[in-house]
């Protein structure tokens, strides 16, 4: 189910339940500001996906409402993993969601990082 990323945020949506450890996660890196784990259907050989830990629907409400050690933090924490799991030389891709016409399943901010083989074009034609 595509959202609607104006809508005020759902403190019951499953990745505000992951960051209250109400449900079980394969936690890749943590810190104050980040949570990043393993996809549960990962698209990739590498599917990892870095959320925020303050309450953020969609990447427009994070620029628009988030402190800039918060957005500073978030930021830090994708090249982080990415250099954690050798992703930068041969490349991955990174894939933020804002909405029903982008496809976003879940009410909180969410980059999807993508890696492990070459990942064709960007968008399907």
């Amino acid at each position: 189910m595509a959202i609607d990323a104006t809508r005020p945020y759902d403190p019951d949506n499953i990745f505000a339940k992951i960051l209250r450890g109400e449900i079980p996660n394969k936690t890749v890196y943590e810190d104050e500001w980040a949570l990043a784990f393993h996809d549960i259907n990962p698209a990739a050989p590498t599917h990892i996906l870095v959320i925020p830990k303050g309450a953020y629907v969609s990447w427009d409400d994070f620029s628009a409402r988030g402190s800039n050690e918060e957005i500073g933090g978030f930021v830090r924490a994708v090249g982080h993993v990415a250099r954690a799991l050798d992703l930068v030389a041969p490349g991955y891709r990174l894939l933020a969601n804002v909405g029903g016409h982008a496809g976003q399943e879940v009410p909180h901010l969410h980059v999807h990082l993508f890696g492990g083989r070459p990942l064709g074009p960007m968008l399907a034609r």
